[in-house]
């Protein structure tokens, strides 16, 4: 397995897998191909595992559960016959989500103060305040993004579920990003002499 971990194309591959899934559970259910699809997923997800394993940093556990999730929803997908399980694989990445952001509001220090020190050791109190903020915004951000995602899942209806999860729920996401970058950068213009 340790030749895989430090392949470039190998994590490129379980990177995209955990990106693309709605996209391919859309494909796999609209051209019965999840029989052969889902293994294929659940090898890329434990493969994913493993890379992550090893990293440092604040994001290390997120990633292992996110691809815990994947593993255990393909599993329970192909054992069960079930393949609208694979529907809630969304849900359940924007409450891991949840439960990190917001689990770290009640810690010291919150999982975007974090990441934030990684590029800004010496952050300002101003920028620990919004590190603040900005996990708050993110923790709402998964709340709905969760909601929505449950109803799609719950409806049915695979073009409403992979319209939102595949493609809606990114673009929102980098707005956020983006949105917070631009902020970020104005504020610190301000705090620096």
């Amino acid at each position: 397995m340790s030749g895989f971990r430090s392949l470039p194309l190998m994590r490129l591959a379980t990177g995209t897998i955990v990106l693309a899934w709605p996209l391919l559970v859309g494909f796999g259910l609209a051209h019965n191909g999840l029989h052969w699809l889902l293994p294929v997923m659940a090898v890329l997800l434990l493969l994913r595992l493993f890379q992550v394993r090893k990293q440092a940093g604040p994001m290390r556990r997120v990633l292992q559960s996110v691809a815990l999730a994947g593993i255990a929803l393909c599993v329970a997908s192909s054992m069960l016959k079930a393949h609208q399980l694979l529907l809630f694989y969304p849900v359940v990445v924007n409450l891991v989500m949840l439960a990190v952001f917001g689990g770290s509001l009640w810690s010291a220090m919150p999982l975007v103060e974090r990441l934030a020190r990684l590029r800004e050791p010496n952050l300002p109190p101003e920028g620990v305040r919004y590190t603040r903020q900005v996990t708050r915004i993110w923790c709402l951000f998964f709340i709905v993004n969760g909601s929505v995602a449950l109803f799609t899942a719950l409806h049915g209806d695979m073009r409403l579920w992979t319209a939102w999860n595949g493609v809606i729920a990114y673009l929102l996401m980098g707005i956020l990003m983006a949105g917070e970058w631009l902020v970020r950068r104005r504020l610190m213009k301000r705090v620096q002499p």
